[in-house]
């Protein structure tokens, strides 16, 4: 700055300091703004003038009506703006304590000119410098938080709302803040989300501008930060829905350049992970046509993308990539749910489209499992975007490309491991409130947990030989009893302890466990569940493997010690039949190992008794006769899941009667539980001959082992009228070990 400036500046900061009313400082400003007009001033002086002016001043400015007699209160306003929109162009202005301090002052000049004369050009110009000083403050981290803190996005979608001057101003705003901050810049603002998207959406599907193709990029930037329950809330209120479908729809049936197409396939991506595949299913006419045309169109961009390109050039297109896979991962799981019906050429259409899109999956993995150069953090996250729709077709598509897929197994087990890991770690950190949360966030791969997507299918995976082999090649068992562990410990939600002094305490209703920590904990028991499955296969197809696993014996002792903490309800049913018939399976491979005196293993085989005890019950009949007599049913809380609890009730009687032979002993819990007696009573009360056949064998089958194992419980059987069921059911083994018949 040159020594005329210099001195014009020292002279202004003078003058403003020395003024004594608020009248003399005003004048002052003039100066200012003169003084401004010149291109050398620079930031340092910017500075220096505004800590002589004061923001204080300012606010008095454009806050304060009571003005001078003849002198309109806009007058103050506008000089006052110029100036301050000029000052804020230096960061340390913008950024200073006083302004993001009062930072509403300058929200509420936009946000109250709603209620102002559109025609007053001084009014508008004032509009404009406050515009300015928010979008120089925006620059600069310190000023995005303050204008968060400050609900910008809550005022500025206010101002977008009305359609007042310089919208788009504050839909600028509004989409810098939410990038910046996600989900919570919507907190208390949820309504004020529904109304911007509601006028958003209009205009997606009636404007067939270019403003089309860039209305898909904000919708976007939209729905990936706000709250997805906030976005599914206001769908019945709202048509913002509906209004995007048509839109969507217009675009992507459309001859367009990729440019167009793009945001479109990224929109809708948005769409289906918010309210899943039934939204793209509103055309009244051809309901499936978009969904299967989103398949098609997903499955040939990800070969045009994937086939004969290096991995460097692939990520060039990441993002589009990514809603890709989100398109095919939500579209297999709804068609994987049987609830869309596809006709047979439909169905092979689909096939083929989706056949084509995993083949270039595959082969992408199978040249970066053999790369020599050390992948980076963001090709392993791309890595494992690929990996979430594959896994849920190979669950699907249990035969699909199988020695492709045995091929890539180890290297795309070892990237979901390192997932697994990742996501564990931090999620673990965030529920201890941990220091670490900062840190762990920072690793992609901890937002992603491939392990649980990969579950499911390795069930299908650990019954073919060759799968199989290369689970247990890299020892893939250890990091699913981890994975169990993990996943127990969110499923088996445990209440606080309450301190001792507390405890005499009277005490309102517990509180209500978080929406969210009850769907984490749904998913946990289908996590709990497949593992169990794959732990089960490999109980039979690899017993010997199993039964001198020191791994295998750990795992049994999870099941003992854990099983009987958790509650039998409704929720739990089908994860408590997993881990009681595989404690049973584990058990009876492991009998060696087993010591009489070990508690766990009674409470373990007290609390498999209790589920396979409760799963059938007599039916009472209606008939008012003593002597009438009922069925054979499914209890009441059993039969919602019967489906999946069937097999497990019969592999449970099984192997419980296995183990029966191998370790007479444990028939002590069974007697002493009273349950052989039980079974008695229910087969008397049911008719003869209706007891299905399969059922009747499980039962007598138990019942003969329980009298080998120990003979005292013939007279106890004969008491309870034995013989009328076995006569009445033809239990001819039974009978033979009862009566000598």
């Amino acid at each position: 700055m040159n020594a005329e400036l210099q001195e014009s500046v020292t002279k202004c900061i003078g003058i403003l300091k020395s003024a004594k009313a608020d009248t003399e400082k005003f004048a002052g400003l003039f100066m200012v703004a003169r003084l401004l007009k010149k291109d050398n001033c620079d930031d340092r002086s910017k500075l220096q003038l505004f800590e002589a002016i004061e923001f204080k001043f300012f606010k008095r400015l454009l806050k304060n009506t009571d003005v001078s007699t003849g002198c309109p209160p806009i007058v103050y306003k506008s000089v006052a703006m110029n100036v301050l929109s000029v000052l804020c162009s230096a960061q340390e202005v913008a950024t200073h304590k006083d302004i993001l301090q009062n930072i509403d002052v300058l929200l509420d000049i936009v946000h109250d000119y709603e209620d102002e004369d559109e025609e007053d050009e001084d009014n508008l110009m004032l509009v404009n410098e406050a515009y300015k000083c928010l979008n120089y403050i925006r620059l600069y981290e310190q000023g995005l938080k303050a204008l968060f803190d400050g609900n910008a996005v809550g005022k500025m979608t206010k101002v977008y709302a009305v359609k007042s001057f310089q919208t788009d101003e504050a839909l600028s705003l509004v989409m810098t803040i939410v990038e910046k901050f996600g989900p919570p810049s919507w907190e208390n603002n949820t309504e004020l989300f529904d109304s911007l998207m509601n006028i958003l959406g209009v205009d997606f599907e009636t404007d067939h501008s270019d403003r089309k193709f860039k209305l898909c990029s904000i919708l976007s930037t939209l729905l990936a930060n706000c709250p997805v329950e906030v976005a599914q809330n206001g769908c019945d209120k709202y048509m913002w829905p509906e209004k995007l479908f048509v839109g969507l729809r217009d675009i992507l049936t459309s001859k367009l350049v990729k440019a167009q197409r793009d945001p479109a396939i990224i929109l809708a991506a948005h769409m289906l992970t918010t309210f899943g595949a039934e939204w793209s299913l509103q055309d009244a006419e051809k309901p499936k046509a978009f969904f299967l045309l989103l398949i098609h169109l997903v499955s040939i961009e990800i070969r045009m993308h994937l086939e004969d390109k290096k991995i460097e050039q692939i990520l060039l297109a990441e993002n589009l990539l990514n809603s890709c896979f989100i398109i095919l991962e939500v579209s297999i799981a709804y068609i994987s749910a049987d609830t869309l019906d596809l006709e047979q050429k439909e169905k092979q259409q689909t096939y083929t489209a989706l056949k084509g899109a995993f083949s270039a999956v595959l082969n992408m993995l199978e040249l970066l499992s053999v790369t020599k150069k050390p992948l980076e953090v963001n090709e392993k996250y791309f890595i494992c975007v690929m990996l979430m729709p594959l896994t849920t077709w190979l669950a699907q598509e249990t035969s699909a490309m199988k020695p492709a897929v045995n091929k890539i197994l180890p290297f795309a087990l070892k990237i979901a491991n390192e997932s697994f890991y990742a996501y564990r770690e931090r999620y673990i950190s965030e529920n201890n409130k941990s220091s670490e949360v900062i840190t762990v966030k920072d690793n992609p791969l901890s937002s992603v947990d491939v392990l649980r997507a990969f579950l499911p299918a390795l069930c299908h995976i650990a019954v073919d030989d060759n799968g199989r082999a290369i689970l247990l090649k890299i020892k893939q068992e250890q990091v699913l009893l981890e994975c169990l562990e993990f996943h127990w410990s969110i499923a088996h939600f445990k209440k606080p302890l309450i301190p001792k002094s507390e405890r005499s305490k009277p005490r309102g209703p517990d509180p209500e466990i978080p929406a969210d920590r009850l769907k984490k904990m749904v998913d946990s028991r289908g996590a709990i569940i497949s593992i169990c499955n794959t732990f089960m296969n490999l109980c039979v197809l690899e017993a010997d493997f199993v039964k001198d696993s020191p791994l295998f014996f750990t795992l049994m002792k999870f099941v003992f010690d854990n099983l009987p903490e958790l509650k039998n309800n409704h929720d739990n049913l089908v994860v408590y039949g997993n881990m009681a018939v595989l404690g049973l399976m584990l058990l009876k491979l492991k009998t060696a190992y087993i010591k009489k005196n070990d508690f766990s293993i009674c409470r373990y085989i007290q609390s498999t008794i209790r589920f396979l005890w409760d799963a059938y019950t007599a039916e009472e009949n209606s008939n008012s006769s003593r002597y009438a007599l009922g069925q054979l049913v499914v209890a009441m809380t059993y039969k919602e899941s019967w489906i999946e609890l069937q097999e497990l009730w019969f592999l449970g009687m099984q192997n419980l009667s296995g183990i029966l032979t191998l370790v007479p002993w444990i028939s002590e819990f069974a007697i002493e539980s009273g349950w052989a007696e039980g079974i008695i009573d229910m087969l008397v009360k049911i008719r003869p001959g209706s007891l299905p056949t399969n059922v009747k064998y499980a039962y007598e089958d138990l019942l003969c082992r329980l009298i080998d194992a120990n003979s005292d419980l013939v007279a106890t059987l004969k008491k309870k009228d034995a013989i009328t069921a076995c006569r009445g059911h033809k239990f001819m083994e039974l009978g033979k070990k009862l009566f000598g018949e």
